[in-house]
């Protein structure tokens, strides 16, 4: 153990993949999650917890590095996060913990090149017998079961297609699109693909005997259990894939109007064949920037999939709990549900993501479990960001945060000792180098969003216009309130520099 004291406590994350803020059971009576309702009851739900950034890779990288995406270099999909870059799984490994992740890591591209290797990419990705001899070290993991496929996307390899074969599922590529496998783009909805070969099954399996090493050995760990749903496309086994009936749901759509004082993007999303090529900089896909328009049946078939993808996930989350308590060592374990960040199924008429900062994509579930340290059954509106995990996670455990890391400590908040850590959040979305590059600022009452090079923007009153349906920005009442945000903004940006060092003399 490395003279760790036995006891310090053990760090579970669990993550989901694009999930909205509000799908939770405990909050939302129209979807049944049992094992997250019961991670409420024995925790701390955080109503105000955002991402750094609203796609994979940007946000994924800061939680493994208590920085922004503008800081981690990670700026949006299609790049990777640095091998320089020291993450929390180094620091915990350093200190004799043993470190894991098992599922999506998504901190590399799908794509290769000599200057920017990726292990992410093809033809690496399905090259089985590199996964069958590689488990890491990752990003400061010493131990990785990687998968890069949302459901069933050709891009499925690595640990999880070795796991399918192990498991005598010799007709994998059944269940996953050409080129890689063989199955009919024309099916949606219900994936053919049995339960028990389903990526949770393998998720769970392997995080459980993680967990049980771990405990037989006595060794304390930092273990991410990285889930792939509920992130599009919109498939999920049977029977889950019945489990809602889509009359019967809410189906979130868009307001007459709440567009008209928009900037322009949100506006063209509504059009049937919206032109948003002056937008287009590198020539790679930019997310969210297509109309959205879908037909009616469509839209609240998705939201029952959605919902059924979000159950079956919490099925195999109660595998993972369950062990926990099996093991006896729940009490001294540090369980962390989040997701990387937020989804749109309707709300504003908006689909899955882009460059629409509402809270319905930026802000996330986010509970926090440890008996005995976190109260029980409680819910706190102190803000939270995802940046703040790795310092958060260090201060829990008695380690050293390094001077670079620029999260907030929540560990006081974390156990109910101080009502608030930080008074906002910073959300950053660059995804081209300048024609897709915005930042929001986010306080308790107000959330402001600027452009690089524009002059719109969005002001939307939180506390009055929750629903976010009446932009400010250019409203004559309210420029005063729109310089001062402005203010915030920039001193919340100052704020967030790095200081890697302190000052140590006087010159």
């Amino acid at each position: 153990m490395g003279g760790i004291a036995v006891d310090r406590p053990n760090i579970l994350l669990i993550t989901s993949d694009q999930q909205h803020w509000n799908t939770i059971g405990a909050f939302n009576p129209e979807l049944h999650t049992p094992n997250l309702d019961r991670l409420v009851k024995e925790g701390t739900t955080f109503t105000r917890a955002y991402c750094p950034n609203p796609t994979c890779t940007p946000t994924r990288a800061s939680i493994i590095t208590g920085t922004y995406p503008s800081q981690h270099g990670a700026w949006t999909l299609g790049t990777k996060l640095l091998e320089d870059r020291k993450t929390i799984g180094a620091d915990f490994s350093e200190a004799g913990y043993k470190t894991s992740l098992v599922g999506k890591a998504h901190f590399q591209p799908l794509h290769s090149t000599e200057k920017y290797p990726s292990l992410e990419a093809y033809p690496t990705l399905q090259d089985l017998e590199f996964w069958r001899n590689f488990n890491g070290p990752f990003y400061g993991f010493d131990h990785v079961e990687l998968a890069r496929n949302h459901t069933n996307e050709a891009h499925v390899g690595q640990h999880y297609t070795l796991w399918l074969e192990e498991k005598g599922c010799d007709n994998w590529r059944d269940y996953f699109l050409a080129p890689t496998g063989t199955m009919d783009p024309s099916i949606t909805h219900t994936w053919p693909i049995p339960e028990e070969f389903h990526y949770n099954t393998w998720i769970a399996e392997r995080t459980n005997a993680l967990l049980t090493q771990y405990k037989e050995a006595s060794e304390p760990f930092f273990l991410w259990s990285s889930f792939f749903d509920p992130h599009p496309d919109y498939l999920v086994p049977e029977p889950w894939d019945r489990m809602y009936d889509p009359d019967k749901l809410t189906i979130p759509g868009v307001s007459p109007g709440e567009h008209d004082q928009n900037p322009p993007h949100f506006g063209q999303t509504q059009q049937e064949n919206p032109d948003f090529s002056h937008l287009l900089e590198t020539g790679r896909a930019i997310h969210g920037y297509q109309s959205h328009l879908l037909p009616e049946t469509e839209r609240k078939q998705l939201v029952a999939t959605y919902y059924g993808m979000i159950s079956l996930m919490d099925k195999y989350i109660g595998r993972i709990l369950d062990k926990l308590d099996e093991l006896g060592i729940a009490d001294n374990t540090i369980v962390v549900f989040t997701t990387d960040h937020g989804h749109f199924f309707g709300q504003h008429g908006l689909q899955y993501k882009g460059g629409f900062h509402y809270e319905d994509l930026i802000k996330l579930p986010f509970i926090v479990r440890y008996p005995g340290q976190v109260p029980a059954g409680q819910q706190s509106s102190a803000i939270q960001s995802l940046v703040d995990l790795a310092p958060t996670f260090l201060s829990m455990s008695g380690l050293d945060i390094r001077p670079e890391i620029t999260g907030v400590d929540q560990s006081d908040v974390w156990r109910g000792k101080s009502s608030s850590a930080r008074d906002h959040a910073i959300c950053e979305f660059r995804h081209e180098p300048t024609t897709i590059h915005q930042k929001t600022y986010v306080n308790l009452r107000y959330k402001i969003t600027v452009y690089y090079n524009q002059t719109y923007g969005e002001i939307f009153d939180l506390e009055n216009d929750p629903g976010e349906l009446r932009n400010l920005w250019d409203d004559p009442e309210h420029q005063a309130l729109k310089t001062e945000l402005l203010l915030k903004y920039v001193w919340a940006e100052l704020g967030k520099e790095p200081m890697p060092m302190p000052r140590i003399w006087h010159a």
